[in-house]
């Protein structure tokens, strides 16, 4: 409890997101270092304490704090399991300690300390009087100053040991505990540093012309393991609905043969909880999950809350939709557009309670098949109440799950949905190809405000988008976004196809050509000028080298030539440096000279540098100031430099 009265404040604590209104997020196994300013008026000695606990805990942990500078005090735990944790500080004077440190100087400064030796004595009774076990110990520490000297008396009382007994013991004067509590969200590692490849299962018969099961996805996933991709993402995999089934490219226009696009979600076969029998059966995607996991693999489900006209929710639950003027259900909108197979759920609805209890049966559904990675399709056209209830509650019995918000929006609705509880978030990536905009966007993300909530996913491309660069730069392009995108974030992704630099698109849109939501491909995986080999080595690399694996970490150093962009990354302990140069012009060489901030990358001024690219082997001897570099396409897109050793 807060004494009644206190001076002490405590202020800017950190880990704390607005406030302590959202949690902050963070990762089991890693160390939490949680600092805040203390201070008093006067000089009396303070002490502070760090307390956590998870939600299973139920007793508070204690952490001494330290002062590291004037009025900063810090203190950090490791956080063992994934959980929902509290934390808070508290802080008193140290009367104790206070006394001791007076009485020394005054020791040494020739005065009579006759008096203020008998002041510790009675201090060392109350703390006593309060020792418990370690009663004994006190007292005959009272009882050697008694006998004593005032001199001796006081370097008895200035003791390791009696400083540590009073400390623990003592009154603790001015308790000032922070209120409230705040709040910290511990995820698995698969939450903040993971490398995605996303797949139609559909496509991925070796016959050209069937249709591929799960048992073809199995097929695919030694192919998959050896690019070093730890999860796959699959696109929808429940029932298509045939009215209004979209036609090739999206037309409205369907033939027979067309299989839909699988976000239409629902038929006489089922709905969220049914799996499309074309792909197998429930058995079949346990043991496709049971055969990934046994290659390192984790399956990610993608949920769209929509339905086909067919769904089962239209006929049984019609109050769930949205009406128009003459009582047919409103299809989905975005203006100017209009997709007729699609009918969006109604959140707003007098029923919502129980639409709200039926979609969460949605997740709870798989999770029970062993699905523990959902990557939910725009979160954002969905209310903030609904997400932050669902992802809690879900949390509460499953803390291992990880929710991936693919929202392309607002940045203040993107960071909304992380702070509420998405896990990770789809990212502007895709749309920053200059120096300037990469540098602009990665120093927001990598600030310290935002790398507190917001975990950024970097997607090369998606089953909607095929950015310019890709469609126009050539086997180089595919090369240094993929570069890019798995060396400024932990959490990176590729869409299939990609690997073999598919580049075929609608004119003057950034939308492939003859799309896969619309049909079934047939690819050969191994066809010459794939890039496999080279994503092999980025997340290589990626595993190899821990500050890869950390968010909020990714800073810029200065380029004379905007075709050029780098940055470097740090491990927290500061043990793993990288230098990563990268060359954002695919048609052409370009050199520049890189100059590398001391102040960043934890190294004094006019030191050298010894350092490997981990994409070639080669060895290069560097310096704090400037570095030439001249960066080819396809041949050498960039550089992911190791600082291997610092000379002075």
């Amino acid at each position: 409890m807060q004494n009644t009265y206190s001076t002490i404040v405590i202020a800017d604590i950190r880990p704390c997101v607005d406030c302590g209104r959202y949690p902050a997020k963070r990762r089991a196994g890693k160390r939490v270092t949680v600092t805040a300013r203390i201070f008093r008026h006067g000089t009396d000695i303070l002490s502070a304490e760090l307390l956590y606990r998870s939600a299973e805990m139920r007793e508070w942990r204690t952490v001494e704090m330290s002062e590291a500078t004037d009025d900063v005090w810090s203190a950090s735990f490791v956080p063992s399991s994934p959980s929902t944790y509290r934390y808070t500080v508290r802080a008193w004077v140290d009367t104790y300690s206070t006394w001791a440190r007076n009485t020394l100087k005054w020791h040494k400064g020739g005065e009579n300390i006759q008096q203020d030796v008998l002041e510790g004595i009675g201090m060392l009774r109350d703390i006593a009087a309060r020792a418990g076990k370690d009663r004994r110990a006190v007292n005959s520490i009272i009882q050697r100053m008694n006998s004593s000297t005032p001199a001796d008396a006081l370097q008895i009382a200035t003791a390791d040991e009696t400083v540590m007994l009073a400390r623990k013991y003592q009154f603790r004067r001015e308790l000032t505990v922070l209120r409230p509590e705040l709040e910290m969200i511990v995820d698995r590692e698969r939450a903040s540093y993971s490398s995605w490849y996303e797949m139609f299962p559909r496509s991925q018969s070796a016959v050209p012309g069937r249709h591929g099961t799960f048992m073809d996805c199995e097929r695919r996933l030694d192919d998959i393991r050896e690019m070093g991709f730890d999860v796959l993402y699959l696109p929808p995999i429940h029932p298509i609905g045939m009215t209004n089934r979209r036609g090739k490219n999206g037309s409205a226009e369907c033939s027979m043969s067309d299989p839909g696009s699988p976000w239409a979600i629902g038929n006489s076969n089922g709905g969220h909880k049914s799996i499309d029998p074309s792909l197998g059966t429930m058995e079949d995607f346990r043991h496709l999950l049971q055969t990934a996991g046994s290659k390192g693999i984790e399956i990610a489900l993608d949920i769209a809350l929509q339905c086909s006209p067919d769904h089962p929710y239209v006929r049984e639950h019609p109050e769930w939709f949205k009406k128009r003027p003459d009582g047919s259900i409103r299809y989905a909108e975005n203006p100017p557009k209009k997709y007729y197979d699609i009918f969006p759920l109604d959140f707003d609805t007098a029923d919502r309670e129980n639409l709200w209890e039926e979609l969460r049966s949605i997740f709870l559904y798989w999770i029970d098949a062993g699905v523990k990675i959902f990557r939910v399709d725009n979160p954002h056209t969905k209310p903030f109440t609904f997400w932050r209830w669902l992802i809690e509650s879900i949390r509460k019995e499953h803390p291992d799950v990880i929710f991936l918000a693919e929202a392309f929006t607002k940045p203040d609705v993107m960071y909304e949905l992380s702070k509420i509880g998405f896990n990770m978030s789809y990212t502007y990536f895709t749309w920053k190809n200059f120096n300037y905009e990469i540098e602009q966007y990665f120093t927001e993300l990598s600030s310290r405000y935002v790398s507190e909530f917001f975990r950024p996913m970097l997607f090369t491309n998606t089953p909607d988008i095929l950015p310019f660069v890709l469609q126009n730069g050539g086997r180089a392009a595919f090369m240094m976004r993929a570069l890019l995108a798995a060396s400024l974030s932990p959490l990176w992704g590729i869409y299939s196809g990609f690997e073999l630099c598919e580049n075929s698109a609608i004119e003057g849109r950034e939308e492939y050509l003859n799309s896969e939501k619309y049909e079934i491909k047939y690819r050969d995986w191994n066809m010459p000028g794939n890039i496999k080999a080279f994503i092999a080595s980025l997340n290589r690399i990626r595993r190899e080298n821990s500050a890869m694996q950390e968010t909020g970490n990714t800073f810029f150093h200065h380029v004379d030539n905007p075709n050029l962009v780098c940055y470097s990354r740090s491990s927290e302990d500061g043990e793993n440096r990288i230098i990563v140069v990268v060359n954002v012009n695919p048609f052409e060489r370009q050199s520049a000279h890189v100059t590398i901030d001391a102040d960043i990358i934890g190294l004094k001024g006019g030191e050298s540098i010894n350092v490997t690219d981990l994409l070639t082997g080669e060895k290069y001897s560097w310096r704090v100031g400037a570095n030439y570099v001249e960066l080819t396409p396809e041949i050498r897109p960039g550089h992911i430099l190791r600082v291997d050793e610092v000379k002075q």
